[in-house]
């Protein structure tokens, strides 16, 4: 909500929203408000918005309530603070969300109290070339023959006329004679079908209104239908012109009114209309309900409803930004223009013929002049229509006249101002607060401008703790013993009304007081739990009942409210344990979570496989990714670092690859750290670094090597001493078999070895080997083959 300020070259700018209210001097006298017979808040407030009521309960002890109700500036100068005075307050905010284009502002707030008012300004703006919407409605009874004969030349001429005011016509045709019962028509079976059977015409049968042709730019086509049309006939001299405008007017979607266009509709006839209860005369009681009722085109509703008002019919076309055009005869002339006097923006021509040319000069005339008179129509609703009034104060732009409540001579892109000025005379009768909506429409426009009033009519005179607590005599300057029969409040709140469930309830519960209270004098008495307490307005808030973070009530950082947690505005979640900043996620490279992962909660969780880590800048398993790039490593070694010739490698390498003497620098949007171990045992260092979708290898150019001539060395020393060790084990073994074949004397026989009886025993005669012999893939068991192998008799020559 925004104040409204608007402006233009011919008025000076100034704020146009205002609130008023009746001043009253302070010298003015204590008469101004003060009476004897004052004792609530509310009596104190109906004597005028100038006046206030001091609820301070120790104020002017021993005096009268009368003593409480005052100019605002005595009670302040008799010690009542200011946050004790209840007075009159007028509020007007403006909804300066919705854009206009010729109507502002749409849609206003107003808060009053009784005697109080408020002055709202309107901006209207005329623009210069409007889309136009031409309605024909034609009296097609019998007189009018030869004027129907005139109209079927009137479409083309006007269209053309009309291109000098607007750039897109579109036209309309609807015909009307009277309500279709008797006594309006002959109801003779053979009058019902052909009124003019009598003439040895052939007419068509009465009705009360035909739409024939939606708004069309086709002028042909307006033309061949306006000659197919033939005349009808009734029985009484007026017409059904208002029901059939009614009906025009209402069936919007079915005439093809559009939103964007200036609304014409032509009324035709040579004769007076039937008004509002002539009915009556058919038997026909039920009041016209003001709403659209065609059947195939054809008005259903003529003979059960009776003829609209006057006031219905004006409602009407204002409602749906309809000018009206009246093209009668000299003689009925006078009696058409008492009924537009009734008729917001409408317009009466007199025509002796109705000629073709008579016709478009009409037309043409009428547009012009609806134009440039700017006018509005202000509505209360009829529930309070009574309990205020309404001014309005046109300011017309330089030019232009103002006369009564509109302004002539509006020239297109002027703008005129209205000063629509509301006043609240009393409250409804039983002092509740009220919302009533005012209409301000102007005339022919299809935007409008609503006004809501909150008439503010209840004193709140601070808490209220029981119905006949203190702070409730405060409010109506009356102390009362708690064995008194309790009184009327004369108050604002009524006694009758404070135990309803609508005050102790939250929008959409079916339940007082959150089923955690009661409802008392209007509010709620929140009840007591061990658990801790519950408070608010429908007893809505506890501080138990919601999850708890760190043995703490939604963490410290928040209030609990019906089980679930109100975080502050920089934490969330179910125990508003979660941060919403994502500072704690940020990696040193400036990506959350190294771009591997998302912050939840203020926490890091990895969404690439094998990474881990606050940040998730570890991934121990990311080294074998390092082997892909072995192939393309290996390549631009062997060729030499010297070279670094890449084009020898495209087949081997998809990526940049570069040479450094340290790769413990560099940096980049994703960086894996790789070794690399050549043929010859040298491990080269390398890295890889993924910047935009692009892969970047560096190798580094210091290899970690053994010296070659101290491999060589290494291994002929571990030879040598293999050697040597297998050299003593062979003569170690030789001594001791001489040793075991010596005699117990020490003598050797021939140098033989004679195996004793005994010791022939020991000696096995064959070598047994189980093999077992397996396939690629074995079946349910293996093979398993025995051999034995003889030996060789002991002292038998080894055959060659």
């Amino acid at each position: 909500m925004t104040s409204w300020l608007r402006g233009n070259g011919s008025v000076p700018l100034c704020v146009l929203l205002c609130c008023s209210a009746v001043a009253v001097c302070a010298g003015a006298g204590d008469s101004a408000c003060w009476s004897p017979s004052v004792a609530s808040c509310v009596e104190c407030l109906s004597r005028g918005p100038q006046c206030a009521w001091c609820f301070k309960e120790d104020f002017l002890d021993g005096a009268g309530p009368s003593q409480r109700c005052d100019l605002p500036v005595n009670l302040l100068s008799r010690g009542c603070k200011a946050d004790f005075l209840e007075q009159s307050e007028v509020k007007v905010e403006v909804n300066a969300a919705i854009s206009s284009t010729q109507v502002s502002p749409q849609d206003v707030s107003v808060t009053l109290r009784p005697g109080s008012n408020a002055s709202i300004v309107v901006a209207v703006k005329q623009l210069e070339r409007y889309p136009v919407d031409l309605y024909y409605l034609v009296d097609v009874s019998a007189s009018m023959q030869e004027n129907l004969n005139h109209l079927k030349t009137v479409g083309v001429a006007l269209s053309l006329r009309m291109t000098e005011h607007s750039s897109d016509l579109r036209l309309g045709f609807g015909s009307f004679v009277d309500k279709p019962v008797s006594p309006y028509i002959n109801v003779h079976p053979s009058k019902i079908s052909n009124p003019c059977s009598d003439y040895e015409i052939r007419c068509r049968p009465a009705h009360g209104f035909h739409h024939v042709l939606t708004m069309t730019g086709n002028i042909s086509e307006f033309t061949r239908v306006i000659k197919r049309q033939r005349i009808s006939g009734n029985m009484d001299t007026p017409e059904g012109g208002l029901d059939a405008m009614l009906q025009a007017a209402v069936c919007q979607r079915a005439v093809g009114w559009r939103m964007e266009a200036k609304r014409l509709l032509l009324l035709m006839t040579d004769q007076p209309s039937h008004l509002a209860l002539d009915s009556r005369l058919a038997g026909i009681v039920v009041p016209h309900d003001g709403r659209c009722h065609l059947e195939n085109n054809v008005y259903a509703a003529s003979t059960e409803m009776d003829h609209p008002s006057v006031g219905q019919l004006s409602d009407k076309l204002l409602e749906n930004h309809i000018y009206s055009i009246f093209a009668v005869e000299k003689q009925q002339y006078q009696w058409y223009e008492e009924l537009v006097r009734l008729l917001p923006g409408s317009y009466l021509g007199k025509l002796g013929l109705f000629q073709a040319s008579n016709l478009i000069e009409l037309v043409v005339d009428a547009y012009k002049r609806l134009l440039s008179e700017v006018e509005v129509s202000v509505s209360v609703e009829d529930k309070a229509v009574s309990r205020y009034w309404v001014s309005v104060s046109p300011v017309c732009p330089e030019g232009s006249a103002a006369k009564g409540q509109r302004c002539s001579g509006v020239k297109p892109n002027q703008t005129v101002y209205f000063n629509i000025t509301i006043g609240l005379r009393s409250c409804p009768d039983s002092g509740e607060d009220e919302d009533v909506n005012v209409f301000v429409r102007p005339v022919g426009y299809n935007e409008s401008t609503v006004i809501r009033i909150h008439s503010k009519c209840s004193c709140s005179c601070g808490p209220r703790k029981s119905c006949n607590d203190d702070s409730q005599s405060a409010c109506s300057g009356v102390r009362e013993s708690p064995n008194q029969e309790q009184r009327p409040d004369r108050g604002l709140i009524k006694d009758s009304n404070r135990d309803s469930p609508s005050h102790c309830r939250a929008n959409g519960s079916d339940v007082d007081c959150s089923g955690r209270g009661a409802c008392e004098c209007g509010g709620c008495a929140c009840e007591r739990s061990r658990l801790g307490a519950v408070y608010g307005k429908y007893c809505e808030i506890d501080n138990f009942s919601c999850p708890y973070e760190g043995g703490v009530l939604c963490g410290g950082r928040g209030v609990c409210r019906l089980g679930e947690c109100v975080c502050e505005d920089s934490w969330t979640g179910d125990s508003c344990s979660c941060p919403i900043s994502k500072d704690t996620c940020q990696s040193a490279n400036g990506l959350l979570c190294s771009g591997r992962g998302r912050c939840v909660c203020g926490r890091c969780v990895c969404d690439e496989p094998g990474h881990s880590g606050d940040l998730c800048e570890r991934c121990p398993a990311c080294q074998s990714t390092c082997h892909s790039y072995w192939n393309c490593v290996d390549c631009h070694l062997s060729h030499g670092l010297a070279q670094k010739e890449a084009g020898l490698c495209n087949n081997t390498c998809s990526s940049l690859v570069g040479y450094t003497d340290d790769v413990s620098g560099q940096t980049g949007d994703m960086q894996t750290q790789c070794m690399y171990i050549s043929k010859d045992s040298c491990r080269y260092q390398f890295q890889t670094i993924t910047r935009a979708g692009q892969t970047q290898i560096h190798i580094n150019t210091r290899p970690e090597c053994a010296s070659r001539t101290r491999l060589v060395g290494t291994f002929l020393s571990v030879c040598a001493l293999t050697v040597l060790s297998g050299l003593v084990v062979v003569a170690i073994s030789r001594l001791l078999l001489q040793k075991r074949g010596a005699s117990p004397g020490g003598a050797v026989e021939g140098g033989g070895y004679h195996c004793t009886g005994k010791d022939m025993s020991y000696i096995p005669t064959t070598n047994e080997k189980t093999v077992t012999y397996r396939r690629d893939r074995p079946p349910d068991r293996p093979v398993e083959m025995h051999v034995q192998v003889p030996k060789l008799p002991l002292g038998d020559p080894w055959l060659y």
